[in-house]
Order: structure tokens, then sequence, then C-alpha cells
């Protein structure tokens, strides 16, 4: 994912990360970007920070799926390394929620599109381990 300083939402998404030992401070600004997405790439990016800050796992479902959604609905290639993470955090959700098949598939597509990543800084390997982790708890838990 391409930062764009000029970008508003990912403006407030920064700044929200910045805040981010402060749940309340933290959700406020990405509630503000999520009200100022301009297509389905901002609401992506917006609604994937404010499903990190939910009260209940199926909010955090509900608004990681919408995360997910938005990203699939981009026509060009700006959602492509967003989608590991994306899948990650989904595939989660659906395994908190019991919704087994779901999460499987999401953690393979997860991975299938882990090589989006770049390699260098250690986020692939994050993300890939998290990957590999869900898919092992729903090993033990099937």
């Amino acid at each position: 994912m391409l930062f764009d300083p000029e970008n508003p939402v990912m403006q407030l998404c920064a700044a929200g990360m910045q805040v981010d030992g402060e749940p309340a401070e933290a959700l406020a600004l990405f509630e503000q970007a999520w009200a100022a997405r301009r297509d389905d790439f901002d609401a992506s990016v917006a609604a994937h920070f404010v499903a990190r800050h939910q009260a209940t796992p199926r909010a955090t479902l509900e608004w990681n799926e919408r995360a997910l959604q938005h990203a699939d609905a981009v026509t060009d290639d700006r959602a492509a390394t967003l989608l590991p993470s994306l899948c990650l955090n989904l595939a989660e959700s659906y395994r908190l929620e019991a919704r087994f098949d779901e999460a499987e598939a999401l953690a393979h597509r997860g991975l299938q599109a882990v090589d989006q990543l770049p390699a260098d800084g250690g986020y692939e390997q994050f993300v890939r381990a998290g990957l590999d982790r869900v898919l092992q708890r729903l090993r033990a838990e099937r």
C-alpha cells in the first residue's frame, strides 16, 4: 500500500496509529478517516483500522468484512499489499465465530497474496506467520 501524504484518509489513519495506545483517541481518528473516504481503497484502509478498536468480536468481524469487500472492489492494484493483512484479520474473526471453513479459505487466500508484500522489513514474515497461526488454530479447534 502506497502512502499518499496528500490523502486525508491516510493522514488520519497515520495519526490514529501514532496514538494507538489510547484506544478511544485512535478510534475517533479512524472513524474520521472512514467519514473522509473517497473511494473503495480509502474505505478499505479506514475500515481496516476501525476494526482494530471495536468493543465486540462481532463488530470487529463486521468491520473486517467491510474492509475486505471494499478492497475487492478496488479496480487497480492499490489494495494488493493490503489484501494479506485483511485476509488475516477477517480469517481470525471468522475463526473466533466458529466459521471455520470461511476462516480457512481466507487464510489460504492471504497466503496466496502475501508475496505481494515487500520481503524487507519483516512485515511479510509477520503477516505470513499470522496466517499460518490461524491455520494451526483451526486445525486444533476442528
